[in-house]
């Protein structure tokens, strides 16, 4: 039987939507990519013209005194030898959101406990620790930074000697900035902290002139590399994992389980077995998470704190849900109650850190603790942003209460056998909520209560393309892929499509695309643009 004008009329509406869609997001990042590689780097430009002084940011962290000293020093000579006037400024007076806008940052940082930075400047470490583990914030962030780092330490700490300086070095690179004077060592028991402040010094003044202008220094990464090498390693350690039984890959189908009146589950869990024993969170997991910014909670949960969040506390913008939604990105709370996913998408920003499987085999918390937890991490968190530089009062206040939950970060959150009861929980307490599913677990799709938002996915348009970038556990992965978005048309609630594009990965199956949005039929469509750094 012939379709219906009708059909055909829609099935062109959704072709040509899609095509406008895919067309524009294509247009607008080839155009952001050719931009930045036609502006020239503040040193470039310097380089093919006649000298020009640079104004820096002078920045230090001190603990005993002996940064400050030292950052005074510089500003007279820059004063003095330069004719520019540049005052030194603690790091806890700087708002780590205007480093984009920082032409040449000048660092002076000694090593606290623990080969960690001072507490002046730990807001600063964090932000840019968080935002170079981060995707979201862009290898190219601080392309337009040129940088110089002193350490004041003392080698009798060992290992540990200048640690701080080396981290705030490969932090900065990881974003994109460029190292323009090697780093500066200094060792304030063995004798040579003068003489190594001179030399690092005299190279600093010739940068600000103009006389001496580094595209980076050699030897030094730019971060790209580095980040990339920790994908390729944690591929291998997911291997090596599942080989040693760390991380669960066997395949279970099943039913959903029931609850008892107590609020805790009886028989078995959705994959048919018991609530497991083992714990999806390993001390190497959540090492390695952690120093992401998650806070753990309980046995398989995690809640990370949005620079987004952090920037509306500021009174700064929001992120694309207080655009497009409205909601108030400094009461948004991002969580999960599942850090382990079925696929290892090639784009996903954690690294493959998390633990992978297929099912649910560990130890289950249950969802009032973990609503619970992650308000109360969250809290903290934002409490920790109380005299952070340009924090409203106001905003802190109204961040305290969290009225919007965004279920996604790392993992796949509907692998949680107790999702409709966590989400009950949040809803009760007046907490909207969003959830991102990677469309592997139609059954879980068809028996999720309504969300306020529910997005699916969708990385690829076709099998091949779809197993090269999600990468994939079960065998069966196209097929889910199928049924998910079918499953998502037959949903009674607000429904969204989320396409990851990559190029030269996932951006050319226009039509494609067009065929699974009938399958779906949701309500908006967000296209996300990503370039993968080789």
């Amino acid at each position: 039987m012939p379709p219906s004008p009708t059909a055909t009329t829609a099935s062109a509406t959704s072709h040509l939507a899609l095509l406008f869609l895919l067309s524009s997001s294509s247009l607008f990042f080839f155009y952001k990519s050719i931009r930045l590689r036609r502006k020239p780097s503040p040193a470039t430009a310097t380089a093919t013209g006649p000298a020009r002084t640079t104004i820096p940011t002078l920045l230090y962290a001190s603990a005993t005194g002996t940064s400050k000293t030292l950052a005074a020093r510089l500003s007279a000579r820059l004063t003095a030898d330069v004719g520019v006037p540049v005052n030194a400024t603690d790091a806890t007076s700087f708002d780590p959101d205007d480093l984009p806008s920082v032409p040449l940052l000048l660092l002076l940082v000694p090593t606290h406990d623990g080969g960690a930075p001072p507490p002046s400047a730990a807001f600063l470490a964090r932000w840019l620790e968080e935002s170079a583990a981060d995707f979201r914030a862009g290898a190219l962030l601080l392309s337009g930074l040129r940088f110089a780092v002193f350490g004041v330490g003392s080698r009798a700490y060992g290992e540990t000697f200048n640690a701080a300086a080396r981290s705030f070095s490969r932090w900065l690179r990881a974003l994109g900035a460029v190292e323009v004077v090697p780093l500066g060592e200094g060792d304030v028991d063995g004798g040579d902290l003068e003489a190594v402040f001179e030399e690092w010094s005299g190279t600093v003044l010739r940068v600000v002139k103009g006389e001496e202008l580094n595209e980076g220094v050699e030897g030094e990464s730019d971060g790209l590399d580095e980040l990339e090498l920790e994908g390729e390693e944690s591929d291998v350690d997911d291997e090596e994992e599942a080989v040693s039984g760390e991380i669960d890959m066997e395949d279970i189908a099943g039913k959903a389980p029931t609850r008892m009146q107590n609020g805790k589950v009886e028989g078995g869990l959705t994959n048919g077995g018991q609530n497991g024993v083992k714990e999806m969170v390993t001390p190497i997991i959540r090492t390695s998470l952690e120093k992401q910014g998650y806070k753990i909670l309980g046995s398989h949960s995690g809640v990370k704190i949005c620079r987004w969040t952090k920037s509306q506390l500021r009174g700064r913008g929001g992120c694309y849900k207080h655009s497009f939604y409205g909601i108030e990105s400094h009461r948004c709370m991002e969580a999960t109650p599942s850090l382990a996913c079925a696929n290892k998408c090639v784009f996903c920003w954690r690294h493959h850190t998390n633990p992978v499987g297929k099912s649910w085999k560990w130890k289950m918390d249950d969802p009032l603790d973990i609503v619970n937890a992650a308000i109360d991490q969250h809290t903290k968190m934002v409490k920790q942003m109380k005299g952070v530089p340009g924090v409203k009062p106001e905003k802190l206040e109204e961040g305290l209460s969290p009225r919007h939950c965004a279920l996604s970060l790392v993992g796949e959150p509907i692998m949680y056998p107790e999702i409709n009861a966590l989400v009950d929980e949040l809803h009760r307490r007046h907490i909207s909520t969003f959830l991102v599913t990677n469309a592997q677990f139609p059954e879980k799709i068809k028996m999720l209560k309504p969300i306020t938002q529910l997005y699916v996915s969708v990385d690829a348009a076709t099998k091949e393309s779809l197993k090269a970038v999600d990468r994939p556990l079960f065998s069966d992965f196209w097929e889910r892929f199928l049924d998910s978005l079918k499953s998502l048309h037959e949903k009674d609630q607000r429904t969204v499509y989320r396409l990851t594009l990559v190029k030269g990965w996932n951006a050319e199956e226009i039509d494609a695309y067009a065929k699974l949005l009938n399958l779906g039929q949701p309500d908006f469509i967000e296209i996300k643009g990503l370039q993968l750094q080789s």
